[in-house]
């Protein structure tokens, strides 16, 4: 399995213990970066981003991120707090009037409690686990199309629409459940208040300031992916498997992986496309440390990760406004993972000055996440000297 990136001593092992994870899952392609007190120190990219024609992973491949989105969405709605044009507890529905529902549908009137804070922490009344009947709008695209007479594949805000005629599974803010919809909902706030496209202005506000210029958000098809993305597959290199009927009409039977779901319209929950470099720029200016500074008042990083809906069932952790939050060691860590059809992704603020993200061009169970985390810690906690460099400057 090809590595690329410079190594860095003591790491070997933690090289190793990739690959070896990534030949258990069958993964083709991957890619991993670390932090230390702001600097990036190791940057490496493992396997193929193109195993057809058997080209490396680099360091800062492009991956989809997924769910990995999520943190940068709420960053950009603490940038429409922080110029006075945003409240967290201001209500959503005046923000979104002009999305209505099909002809004849009837608005659940609880609608008018949800709140910006309750799509942040999941709290706003949908549940896509409820028992007999939970779904997720966002990957119902001919549904909801169907549903308010729109063009197929479904937009973010077509998506919306729809789920205006449909109730609520339960009063906003007495229960978590995680919602990829509330994340759209705030992608529609974020144009509305900015007056500008949800990716123009995250790409104007809170990436540009960081240095994560090479985020975009992404494309369905493979024809229309980003130069230096990688390509996405099934567990043991199979691309074309599963087959699913496409979002695009007429396109007949696809790769899941390439149309079975709009990327397009998971922008603000899922639809970034990023590098592990570019990811950790981003964390490290809404991190809440010293260096670099962060794009965000200390009131506001503090408004993203304090008390969330949830805790996990130790009760060790909660959910803040788009991440997951464990408090310890005099500060905290923060994480998010990312899964969707063809990858897999991870990215971790420890409490102890790390930071860490990992991308991969398969899916895989979050076995792996925790094997690699261990692996990581365990290649650390053997090094009695880490390096001084800085490889930001050495990626674009």
């Amino acid at each position: 399995m090809p590595t690329t990136g410079t190594g860095m001593p003591g790491m070997t092992s933690f090289d190793q213990r990739v690959r070896d994870l990534m030949r258990q899952y069958g993964i083709p392609g991957g890619a991993v970066a670390l932090v230390r007190d702001g600097k990036l120190i190791y940057a490496r990219g493992f396997g193929y981003a193109d195993a057809e024609n058997k080209t490396p992973v680099q360091p800062d491949a492009l991956f989809r991120i997924a769910s990995v989105s999520k943190p940068i969405t709420s960053a950009a709605i603490m940038k429409l707090v922080e110029d006075g044009k945003l409240g967290l507890d201001d209500r959503v529905a005046p923000l979104i009037a002009d999305l209505k529902p099909a002809p004849g549908a009837k608005v659940d009137p609880r609608w008018e409690q949800i709140t910006i804070r309750h799509l942040l922490n999941h709290t706003g009344g949908w549940d896509r686990d409820k028992p007999n009947g939970g779904f997720d709008p966002m990957f119902q695209s001919a549904v909801a199309a169907a549903a308010v007479g729109a063009p197929a594949p479904a937009s973010a805000e077509t998506i919306i629409r729809y789920m205006k005629g449909m109730p609520l599974d339960f009063d906003p803010g007495t229960k978590w459940a995680y919602s990829n919809f509330g994340y759209d909902i705030l992608g529609r706030v974020i144009e509305r208040l900015s007056g500008m496209p949800y990716e123009e202005f995250v790409r104007t506000r809170v990436l540009q300031p960081a240095g994560a210029n090479r985020t975009r958000v992404g494309k369905t098809r493979m024809k229309d992916a980003l130069a230096d993305e990688v390509r996405y597959y099934y567990p043991g290199a199979a691309l074309n498997w599963p087959l699913v009927p496409s979002v695009f009409p007429g396109e007949g039977i696809v790769p899941a992986n390439y149309g079975g779901y709009y990327l397009e319209a998971t922008d603000s929950h899922g639809g970034w496309v990023s590098s592990t470099v570019d990811l950790l720029r981003f964390l490290t200016h809404v991190d809440g440390r010293a260096s670099p500074a962060d794009i965000l008042s200390p009131q506001l990083v503090a408004e993203m990760t304090g008390s969330g809906a949830t805790t996990c069932p130790d009760g060790s952790c909660y959910y803040a406004a788009g991440w997951w939050v464990r408090p310890g060691q005099g500060d905290a860590t923060w994480w998010h993972g990312g899964d969707y059809p063809g990858t897999k992704g991870m990215l971790v603020r420890s409490a102890n000055g790390f930071a860490w993200v990992a991308l991969f061009n398969a899916g895989a169970p979050n076995s792996l996440v925790n094997e690699l985390d261990a692996a990581l810690w365990n290649a650390l906690g053997v090094i009695t000297s880490f390096p001084t460099h800085d490889l930001f400057s050495s990626f674009r």
